[in-house]
């Protein structure tokens, strides 16, 4: 199984016109055909204007095939992609490979924190194995959604997604961590491994299938 984590900036004011295109027409297009959709969020914090929306494959080989087959599809390309391309100023793509099964969150809404971590060259295994170690201690407080390693795009990179019920139990959770002894005691090896953190919260978008 791998990930795909595409990320796309909008013009400042066109997110809500991008949003209810993606979701009337382009979401009915295409549905889970040529991919399955895991979740699409819009950016709360950080760079603003962002649609984030992660894909599932099988493998490398069937996502080329799936996406060459929805390239011909006249329908997505002059009906949807024509319509929506004025909006766009960047789009940015990574390649995922799941280090933990994606565990999508139980019903209710929630927000949700994109954590990138880019480390060291040729380290991001050590630091994976560190964390992998340290989630029965991390997940007391809460329980991880996803986590990834960078195959393409940004290497040396780690990503991992969490669901909280809102940002005051964001906060209320990670302060519960961080005054774990066997998480400090995590932090104080895991950290001289990464060289850039980045974190954005994210909303569901009105088409993801996670809440």
């Amino acid at each position: 199984m791998i990930y795909e984590l595409r990320t796309y900036t909008l013009q400042p004011g066109k997110l809500n016109d991008y949003l209810k295109l993606n979701s009337e027409v382009g979401r009915k297009i295409r549905g889970d055909r040529y991919g399955r959709l895991a979740g699409s969020w819009t950016s709360e914090t950080g760079v603003l204007n962002q649609y984030v929306h992660l894909w599932e494959y099988p493998d490398l080989v069937e996502r080329e095939r799936l996406r060459g087959e929805l390239a011909k599809n006249e329908e997505w390309t002059r009906g949807y992609v024509s319509q929506i391309r004025p909006f766009l100023l960047a789009q940015e793509n990574k390649i995922l490979s799941p280090a933990l099964p994606l565990k999508p969150p139980a019903e209710g809404s929630h927000v949700y924190e994109l954590r990138t971590y880019r480390a060291q060259v040729g380290r991001a295994g050590e630091w994976l194995g560190h964390y992998k170690a340290i989630m029965p201690t991390r997940e007391k407080y809460s329980k991880i959604v996803g986590l990834f390693q960078t195959e393409a795009g940004q290497l040396n990179e780690v990503a991992h997604l969490w669901a909280y019920r809102d940002l005051n139990d964001r906060a209320s959770v990670r302060g519960a961590a961080m005054k774990d002894p066997e998480w400090q005691a995590f932090i104080a090896k895991s950290a001289p491994l990464l060289v850039e953190m980045k974190s954005t919260i994210l909303i569901p978008a009105p088409s993801s299938p996670m809440r």
